[in-house]
């Protein structure tokens, strides 16, 4: 009899009946791979709810956790969810202030780290907040409690327990609080985001429809498991009886591809871009004939489009450019990619086209935390794909666009409500149900959302015209100079850019053009430098609406990260640290005179 999931740990059954395999979940430790059989998982589950359970823990209490990706974080996940108690997963990247504060309003009872690191910045903190009275580790710690410690104490008190959990995992409901994930936010404090079982469930039930993989492929998971877009997609692998393999370090990426050969993966466009960039720069090292082909078949490329009848003689071409170039690019992500999941942030549809002319369909998706996250996505099982738009909206969604642009859903998905925040809940969540995402977007061909702004990001020149940042950078990001940027001129005369450049690949410009310079900071300074980023952004101009036109640029010798602080962990810009930051460049743009 087929498993009923309405609980994120029903899984765990449905693994084990009717998906068992030796790799269920895959880690890696010293430089190798080590697996975890279903059983094992199913097992280790168990013994950490009943080690819960041995020490007092219960429906509603809070467990932290804080860790990279490894495959005992299921364990964890999962044997939490059978107790009732509430999973707050937490950024590793994040600053003290931030710890403090999530692990003080979710009041935390618990703190699980990953590492050694982890423990040194957390354990302080930890002893300064008298709730919070466990601290465990996932790596071995001198003078740190092990979370094998919980797993040992399931096992020994199994007979004790056993019944209490059976009848506590009965008791639980869909409408339960399962897990509260603060939102990293660009601005503010975090909010902490409350979702239910049915909101995660929901969720992945209806986004597991969009491919035929299964119990025959794996799949590497390397975005953070503390982000409810990855998390979701963890479940939806397991679900499908995959193999899960966890990447915890994102330097270990490429290595991991060619190791696992994964029908499948996660991604952000950020590292897509990366991807896109080493396409490029393979070509570059090529000379002659080689290099002219190369970048013919690249060029070729932006040909692609999902469903498409290609001529005769396109199709020709296309078979000529796989065999000689398409089929390398697969291979350099390890032969046997089928999909690549990408959200998080608006993807350039050069590198959707790239990969789909490669064999490796891109599905951009589009979603929350607050809605568990996913709204939309492209879905290749009903062959309903757009590239540039995130494609058809999720069965048990209904969204609509508000008279001012602002994308509003309503479903299953849509969380339970901010956690102690009645009145900031009740600002997205109108009388009607409807959320309101912040986002602006529309319908093309009556059925693909696309997604062109944020609504509070938007703002207006002197001149009473409005400017949607997110559209233009976006454009100028086309370029292969820019790798990150932020249009200005709220209540200015003209819009603007500060622009951090792709120092890669204007490294290689500047060797080609035989330019010289000491470091980055006198880089950007070089009268020839500054030529070509304004002659890029300027060949952007063309293709926007004149009001949209960037009139002035600065750059900048930094690059732009979640460390630095320029960049949420999601990867979103943080206008108001950059601007922040960067007030004297502006200053200088928008004072009479300068120029």
């Amino acid at each position: 009899m087929a498993v009923d999931v309405t609980r994120t740990f029903d899984i765990l059954d449905r693994y084990l009946q009717e998906f068992p395999r030796k790799d269920a979940l895959g880690g890696k430790k010293d430089g190798n791979w080590y697996t975890y059989s279903t059983e094992e998982y199913y097992e280790k589950a168990n013994q950490f709810a009943l080690g819960l359970l041995a020490m007092g823990y219960g429906k509603g209490d809070k467990i932290a956790t804080v860790t990279a990706n490894r495959p005992e974080w299921n364990f964890a996940d999962m044997g939490m969810a059978m107790t009732g108690v509430v999973h707050v997963p937490i950024y590793p990247t994040i600053g003290e202030d931030e710890y403090k504060y999530i692990l003080e309003h979710s009041d935390t009872k618990m703190l699980l780290v990953g590492d050694f690191k982890l423990f040194e910045k957390l354990n302080p903190i930890a002893k300064r907040l008298p709730g919070l009275t466990d601290v465990f580790t996932f790596e071995e710690v001198p003078e740190a409690r092990n979370y094998e410690e919980i797993l040992n104490l399931g096992e020994s008190k199994k007979e004790e327990f056993t019944a209490a959990l059976k009848s506590l995992k009965d008791s639980i409901e869909p409408e339960d609080l399962a897990t509260i994930i603060y939102t990293s936010g660009t601005t503010g404090t975090p909010k902490g985001v409350m979702l239910s079982q049915r909101n995660l469930v929901s969720n992945f039930l209806a986004h597991v429809k969009m491919h035929h993989l299964g119990k025959e492929h794996r799949v590497i998971s390397f975005l953070p498991l503390c982000h409810v877009y990855e998390r979701s997609v963890n479940y939806h692998f397991q679900y499908k009886g995959m193999g899960v393999y966890y990447v915890g370090n994102l330097s270990q990426i490429v290595t991991a591809i060619k190791e696992i050969k994964p029908h499948m993966f996660n991604s952000v466009p950020r590292l897509l871009e990366k991807v896109y960039d080493g396409f490029v720069a393979k070509g570059k090292e090529l000379s002659g004939i080689k290099k002219a082909l190369y970048f013919w078949a690249l060029n070729l490329t932006q040909n692609f489009e999902f469903n498409k009848k290609y001529s005769p003689s396109m199709q020709a071409k296309i078979k000529i450019a796989d065999k000689l170039i398409y089929s390398k690019w697969r291979e350099a992500l390890g032969g046997n990619i089928v999909y690549v999941v990408s959200g998080g942030a608006a993807l350039q549809p050069r590198i959707a086209r790239v990969l789909g002319m490669a064999g490796m369909y891109n599905l951009e998706g589009y979603g929350l935390t607050e809605t568990s996250p996913v709204i939309a996505v492209n879905n290749p099982a009903s062959g309903e794909m757009k590239i540039g738009t995130v494609g058809p909206v999720l069965e048990g969604f209904e969204v609509k666009i508000a008279n001012d642009g602002e994308i509003l859903c309503k479903g299953p998905g849509v969380m339970m409500g901010y956690f102690k925040a009645p009145e900031m809940t009740s600002q997205v969540i109108d009388e009607n149900g409807w959320f309101h995402t912040g986002d602006i977007g529309v319908f093309e061909d009556n059925k693909y959302l696309k997604i062109t702004d944020r609504k509070k990001e938007i703002f207006k020149l002197s001149g009473g015209k409005y400017i949607a940042p997110q559209m233009i950078e976006n454009k100028l990001k086309t370029s292969n100079f820019i790798e990150q940027v932020m249009v200005i001129g709220a209540n200015e005369k003209f819009a603007s850019a500060l622009i951090s450049p792709n120092f890669q690949i204007l490294h290689d410009w500047c060797s080609e053009h035989k330019i010289h310079f000491r470091d980055n900071m006198e880089l950007i300074k070089v009268p020839e430098v500054v030529a070509k980023m304004q002659k890029e952004v300027n060949s952007i101009n063309k293709t926007l609406g004149s009001h949209e036109q960037i009139n002035r640029i600065r750059l900048v010798h930094e690059e732009w990260t979640p460390q630095t602080g320029e960049l949420s962990p999601t990867l979103k810009l943080r206008r108001n640290m950059v601007a922040v930051k960067y007030q004297h460049l502006i200053k200088e743009i928008y004072t009479p005179g300068k120029n």
